[in-house]
């Protein structure tokens, strides 16, 4: 027994000094879930903060997909904890954002803040992502080294989560903080866009949307004077395309206000823009809101002159998605005024320049408005048959005739 204790002794002095042995740690960590190692390691390091964090991120995803249940896409997806290559990243920022705090390093706790919003931008993370933007904003109105650029940078991307989310008001406050901060700045975003210019359009955007708002709930003269602040932010912003969508809103708001001549005055604006940049869909839509105005004053005369000058500024410019939409808009007003022959020839013009552009849904349409054409211009004398049926025969024996062969009918029953 005492021989078998000395080799026992030898063997563990003999496997101590030639054989590697595994740390209880070491094993630990084959033992051990990924995400339970990093939690591991950032107690070790004195992170305490990063992982109270990490933990309540987790169990707020684990929250969002009991509460959307099985057959939601949430539901199919990997949780949090099962995605190594995400717990890295937030192990990564989360402690360097830490380790920047005690020291009141606030634009680098910002920056890891910042940084792990923009690295979480697949639609499934998108909670995620508004989570640290939401965090980065807060540590933002504690930063004073940079002239308030980082701040400016939090209000604008605040606006942009609250817009996405539908809060309008709440969104044009920010993006009103945020062109506060960059007037007067040189300040440029990644893609060289200057900031003062990104606020203007942000609030020209921003000012539409509460205008429409406005416009839906019949406070005509609110949506006047929002549409009238998004027009300059428009101009100061230097972009015309912006300058000429937000004349032509602005048109709209006094046209149903009834201020009708006032519409008509900022639509030529709209038009002249547009008709500069060569925008065929900005024309077609201003032009048609001008045939609109024009004929609700019952000035058809006018509105049909007015179409053919655009009809023809179409030709020269050889702009033919506008050519068509005058072709349309020349159709409507004359079917509307029971021209059906001319109506007729302006939708059968439209749609051989649909069919020249080679566009199918813009073809089909101008066909289904030759259609509405012929259908009228049948009913004339259809109706004449049948008014003219009682007195003469003849009249009878056509349209019984039309409807075995449903062909033309005779324009003059008599």
């Amino acid at each position: 027994r005492i021989h078998l204790i000395k080799d026992k002794d030898a063997t563990d002095d003999y496997l101590a000094k030639n054989i590697k042995g595994v740390s209880k740690q070491e094993a630990a960590a084959y033992r051990n879930s990924y995400k339970k190692n990093i939690c591991i390691d950032m107690l070790r390091q004195g992170y305490h903060k990063s992982f109270s964090e990490l933990l309540t991120l987790i169990q707020k995803w684990n929250a969002l997909r009991e509460a959307a249940g099985p057959g939601s896409a949430i539901w199919h997806e990997k949780s949090l904890e099962e995605q190594p290559d995400k717990l890295d990243q937030l192990y990564h920022f989360l402690t360097r954002a830490e380790a920047a705090l005690p020291a009141g390093h606030y634009e680098e706790v910002y920056d890891n803040q910042l940084s792990l919003a923009c690295f979480f931008n697949e639609p499934e993370d998108k909670w995620l992502s508004n989570y640290f933007y939401e965090q980065s904003f807060n540590t933002a109105q504690l930063v004073e080294i940079d002239g308030g650029k980082r701040k400016a940078q939090a209000y604008v991307n605040m606006g942009l989560i609250n817009e996405e989310r539908g809060h309008i008001m709440k969104a044009a406050e920010h993006f009103e903080t945020f062109y506060q901060l960059t007037e007067g700045t040189p300040w440029k975003d990644e893609t060289g866009c200057a900031y003062t210019s990104l606020a203007c359009q942000h609030l020209w955007r921003i000012y539409t949307l509460l205008a429409d708002k406005m416009l839906e709930n019949k406070e005509h003269q609110e949506a006047i004077k929002t549409l009238i602040k998004a027009l300059k932010m428009a101009k100061e912003g230097g972009d015309m395309k912006m300058q000429g969508e937000a004349a032509y809103c602005l048109s709209l708001a006094y046209h149903f206000s009834g201020e009708h001549e006032t519409a008509l005055a900022i639509l030529k604006t709209s038009v002249e823009i547009f008709t500069s940049l060569c925008d065929s869909g900005g024309l077609g839509r201003a032009y048609a809101a001008v045939a609109k105005i024009l004929a609700s004053q019952g000035k058809s005369d006018e509105a049909v002159t007015y179409l053919g000058e655009f009809m023809k500024d179409a030709e020269s410019t050889h702009l033919s998605q506008s050519l068509v939409d005058a072709n349309i808009l020349l159709g409507k007003v004359h079917n509307e005024r029971g021209n059906y022959n001319e109506a007729l020839e302006y939708f059968s013009q439209a749609s051989e320049a649909a069919k020249a552009l080679s566009n199918l849904p813009l073809v089909a349409e101008a066909e289904s408005y030759c259609g509405i054409a012929r259908a009228h211009q049948l009913m004339v004398a259809f109706n004449s048959h049948v008014a003219a049926a009682a007195a003469d025969p003849r009249s009878l024996q056509c349209l019984l005739a039309w409807k075995q062969s449903r062909s033309d009918v005779c324009a003059d029953p008599l």
